[in-house]
């Protein structure tokens, strides 16, 4: 479904008042200075859409309005889907969310598929193993239900295999043996799922950088893990080969959750080998590749959130995104603090420009 956002009116969410929002179905610039609102704009729509916000440990306490009267937050929207408008609200409380379609409670959330974009979240897919492997399958996730069904399974049975390993009740190496052989189906499927991603995604990247910066590099992404191309009885053995280890251990050593991933620039592992910007360059141009794989299995675009990119890349680099959002389908919120990005952002034809100071839009 090809969703985008119309207007938004949020109450007792952060700082912002219960101003009515509106947006258009291309480019969207919020401009204003630091902690007046911008970021809890794009927060709110990503709540709106996922339950969940962009920001890590946030949950329904830390949404909620230091000046606000009832403990709920309300959330009013019109959301465009194709030439139909839909008018599309939620109530949430710390009991739960309450959806609500054309005033009509209904039992699930429209499937509104949003890309957070924040250049700074570039350090730690550069720097931490796990943050590269959570983020690989958040978008896998969102690409094949199948993988997201797949993955929650393997998490449990990691869970249950660690306790034993952990804790070692009686007979706890026969239940760990009677239940290994589901967990090396599970580790096969999703290594191969993640290698396909990897073999899909590799060719627009590079299209996508030369795109984004006008510059031409080699980009490749890569899954090290042990268990790419064994079978499942193959990993089956090694998981019982290695029990012993596990349990002096407490935990079990190989399985996807121990992949990694290796981004190369032009044939060298960009986590250990380029510069600062090359880094943040190759992390938004994987972005975007994903979000054009994403067009390719949906035939439809998120709704893109961009996150103040301008303190990341110089001036040259703005003017180079700015052309190639231009150019885009999706629909694009972007938010800045910078004039001169701000100047940048108002040479684009028909952009939205949207104010906010204090929490309130500035009409």
């Amino acid at each position: 479904m090809n969703y985008k956002i119309s207007k938004l009116q949020v109450t007792n969410f952060r700082n912002l008042n219960p101003d009515i929002i509106t947006f258009s179905n291309g480019i969207n610039c919020i401009l204003g200075e630091n902690g007046n609102g911008k970021t809890n704009i794009l927060e709110a729509i990503n709540v709106l859409a996922t339950k969940k916000s962009f920001r890590k440990n946030t949950s329904f306490p830390q949404f909620l309005s230091i000046d606000g009267g009832k403990p709920e937050i309300i959330f009013y929207s019109v959301i465009a889907k194709n030439n139909e408008n839909l008018s599309y609200s939620s109530k949430m409380s710390n009991e739960g969310v309450l959806w609500f379609l054309d005033g009509i409670p209904v039992k699930k959330k429209l499937d509104i598929k949003v890309i957070f974009i924040n250049p700074f979240d570039s350090y730690g897919f550069h720097n931490s193993a796990s943050e590269r492997r959570e983020w690989i399958d958040y978008f896998l996730c969102q690409l094949d239900e199948q993988y997201k069904k797949a993955l929650a399974k393997y998490t449990i049975a990691l869970r249950f295999r660690n306790t034993l390993l952990s804790k070692k009740p009686s007979k706890y190496k026969e239940q760990i043996n009677a239940s290994d052989k589901e967990l090396s189906e599970l580790c096969v499927y999703l290594t191969n799922k993640r290698i396909e991603l990897c073999e899909i995604i590799e060719p627009i990247i590079g299209e996508t950088f030369q795109a984004l910066f006008s510059e031409k590099h080699m980009l490749k992404i890569t899954l090290d893990s042990r268990i790419a191309g064994m079978s499942a009885e193959n990993v089956l053995k090694m998981l019982k080969n290695n029990l012993e280890t596990d349990c002096e251990r407490c935990h079990t050593s190989y399985g996807p959750h121990k992949d990694d991933y290796v981004l190369l620039f032009d044939g060298l592992n960009s986590f250990d080998y380029c510069s600062l910007g090359q880094q943040k360059m190759s992390y938004l141009s994987l972005l975007f590749a994903y979000i054009e794989l994403f067009r390719y299995k949906y035939m439809s675009y998120p709704i893109v959130l961009i996150d103040d990119v301008s303190g990341e890349l110089d001036q040259h680099r703005w003017r180079r995104l700015v052309e190639y959002l231009e150019k885009r389908e999706f629909q694009v919120l972007i938010t800045t603090a910078n004039e001169k990005f701000k100047e940048e952002l108002d040479r684009i034809i028909g952009a939205n420009n949207i104010h906010i100071k204090n929490g309130s839009i500035i009409h």
